[in-house]
């Protein structure tokens, strides 16, 4: 990831907004959401064991002295919510003048540091072939360094199965799972939604795609190759043909959003050419990812 993605006025602005997350939080930490659950904030309702970036204030010390391991005091009203992030880093996602791959990081970095910033749980998953490279779960703003740390070593090369690598990550209770991805996936894209769904996650897909894939400007005969793959494919670029094209790549975002209206999450398109101050502050507030 080139650069600061943050300037001065972008990072106040980003202070006073928040992830809008709908569901009821009934596990995890004391954090800075309103749960629907009885009682007060300082109601005390559980123990769990210390994670790295908890407050340590809420430690338990008298559990300590009893254990030998730290604990953190769970509370009734407010609960933090845990927000992973799965991030396509197939090589696909680095194709495109302006590339699909650094708006994916440049968004995560955004999604991190909204939830950090609301007392929330991140944990980073980066899915390649049928792997998954998963983060240590990070919370509070003093964090944020090590999300971006992340995100810089993360390498975007041979194909993804979304479905596969996904369902190995371990899901425990209500939380939010946001997937980054152009989606030219193998495997099938709805079984992992509901999957998703069925392990109380509510579901966003940010569907990046380039100005290149969305209007291509090609003509006469070309060598197309697969990024992934390597598979090379001489065609006749034809006005009949893009309009094909058009149509397809019409009816593959819009199956994608069906699917998603279907179960109740949120899908986006995003454009990799787009400002991160446009897709945060127009797109992400239209769609009510945030608020």
């Amino acid at each position: 990831m080139k650069g600061n993605i943050f300037d001065t006025e972008f990072y106040k602005k980003l202070e006073n907004i928040s992830l809008n997350v709908r569901m009821l939080m009934n596990e995890g930490a004391a954090g800075g959401r309103k749960s629907k659950a009885k009682g007060s904030s300082v109601e005390f309702s559980d123990y769990r064991e210390y994670a790295r970036g908890d407050d340590f204030r809420r430690i338990d010390w008298n559990a300590y002295g009893r254990f030998g391991k730290l604990f953190i005091k769970l509370f009734m009203e407010e609960r933090e919510a845990l927000i992973n992030i799965f991030i396509d880093s197939s090589k696909s996602m680095d194709f495109g003048e302006h590339k699909k791959s650094e708006m994916a990081l440049k968004l995560s970095a955004v999604l991190s540091f909204l939830a950090l910033n609301n007392l929330d749980r991140v944990c980073i998953n980066d899915i390649s072939e049928e792997n998954i490279k998963i983060s240590k779960s990070m919370m509070g703003k003093n964090m944020f360094s090590s999300c971006i740390e992340h995100l810089q070593n993360i390498e975007f090369s041979g194909s993804t199965d979304i479905n596969r690598c996904i369902k190995k990550k371990a899901l425990n209770g209500r939380g939010v799972s946001v997937i980054i991805s152009d989606f030219f996936t193998e495997g099938n894209l709805e079984e992992v939604i509901k999957y998703l769904v069925y392990k109380k996650q509510e579901v966003i897909l940010i569907h990046l795609l380039c100005k290149e894939e969305l209007k291509p400007e090609l003509e006469g005969q070309i060598r197309l190759i697969d990024s992934e793959t390597g598979e090379a494919r001489n065609i006749a670029v034809t006005s009949q043909l893009l309009k094909r094209y058009e149509a397809s790549l019409n009816e593959f975002t819009n199956n994608i959003k069906e699917l998603t209206r279907k179960v109740g999450a949120h899908y986006m398109l995003i454009e990799s050419s787009d400002s991160i101050e446009k897709v945060v502050f127009e797109k992400f507030i239209n769609t009510g990812i945030i608020r």
